[in-house]
């Protein structure tokens, strides 16, 4: 596979795996299976390999350290801190120094490495000055326990108060077709700064795939059911959109996910979408987007299909869009 640069040194290949899915979040968990679909994206050139320490409570990052035995030097692995429930159950951020240097070494031995290639601050805690939450994170980079760092769902101010403190090599945000928000001032942002992109639920969580018809496609304890727009009236809506994605599939001789996943990599060289499967023969699919060819006449098409700001449903529930764009 072709790679790209995330900052000004981290190369990975262009089309990474995102392995949130594989920790009952979008149905029942299969160790196994997700393990042989983590070997063949690294087998195909998926080299960014992204997890979190928030996904299946640590059990995430335990199955990816599993898959990683024996080809760790293949990979870019990256993982996340940060994003907690507080004493309410409500979802908050943890930005203290001191918990992230807990945070770090609970993820390097859940992970069964001596070093995290690419560390994320998961969400912003605005109860803690970013200065210091990015001073406690390049210290895990002085004492050799993380290579590189970044942020997800940060806000512009914030990354450049970031980058300041310790060079930022990544952001990470949702960036899709029906997911525009970057495109108001965080990718201009991060281009300026020489900050790579990666962009995650490329194929909107599964929606531009074309194949969820309704809330009956989804696992009775599937987190999207939990999601505005997988509810069953703004699904009905946002369902208008996949005509024009489905047109240009078939006349591309490719898939509805491939044509999404290959309009975020046409939005520019330093971007990486991290499409997520719990699949091997859909890493396939996914990974085949990287040689998918798009025009202008195709782009155009696209954006005249998928105008930016009319899906129906804010992309989290409410309780965690205050946690977005810090």
């Amino acid at each position: 596979m072709r790679t790209r640069k995330l900052g000004r040194e981290l190369e990975v290949g262009a089309v990474g795996l995102g392995c949130m899915g594989m920790s009952s979040m979008y149905g029942a968990a299969d160790d196994e299976r997700s393990i042989k679909t983590i070997h063949r994206a690294v087998e195909l050139g998926a080299t960014l390999i992204d997890t979190a320490d928030a996904y299946g409570n640590g059990q995430n990052e335990q199955v990816v350290g599993r898959a990683l035995q024996g080809i760790r030097d293949k990979v870019v692995l990256a993982t996340k801190f940060g994003n907690v429930r507080n004493a309410e159950g409500k979802p908050d951020a943890d930005g203290r120094p001191d918990y992230i240097r807990e945070a770090c070494d609970k993820s390097l031995q859940r992970l069964g490495v001596d070093v995290i290639d690419l560390y994320f601050q998961h969400r912003v805690d605005t109860k803690v000055p970013i200065e210091e939450t990015v001073g406690a994170m390049a210290d895990l980079v002085r004492v050799g326990k993380v290579r590189y760092l970044g942020l997800s769902e940060a806000g512009p101010q914030t990354i450049r108060r970031a980058h300041a403190v310790h060079p930022i090599a990544a952001l990470q945000t949702e960036y899709s077709l029906w997911t525009r928000e970057a495109e108001n001032d965080v990718l201009a942002t991060v281009r300026e700064l020489g900050i790579g992109y990666v962009a995650y639920s490329p194929m909107g969580r599964g929606f531009l795939t074309a194949t969820i018809e309704s809330q009956a496609d989804l696992a009775p304890k599937d987190r999207r059911l939990e999601h505005p727009r997988f509810s069953v009236e703004n699904l009905e809506q946002n369902r208008r959109f996949l005509a024009v994605l489905q047109s240009l599939a078939a006349r591309k001789g490719a898939t509805p996910a491939q044509v999404a996943i290959a309009w975020v990599l046409h939005q520019g060289p330093d971007i990486v979408p991290i499409p997520g499967t719990k699949t091997p023969f859909r890493v396939d699919e996914n990974v085949a987007a990287a040689d998918l060819v798009l025009d202008a006449a195709d782009l155009a098409e696209l954006a005249a299909g998928f105008p930016p700001g009319t899906t129906a449903g804010s992309r989290y529930p409410q309780g965690q869009l205050a946690l977005l764009g810090r």
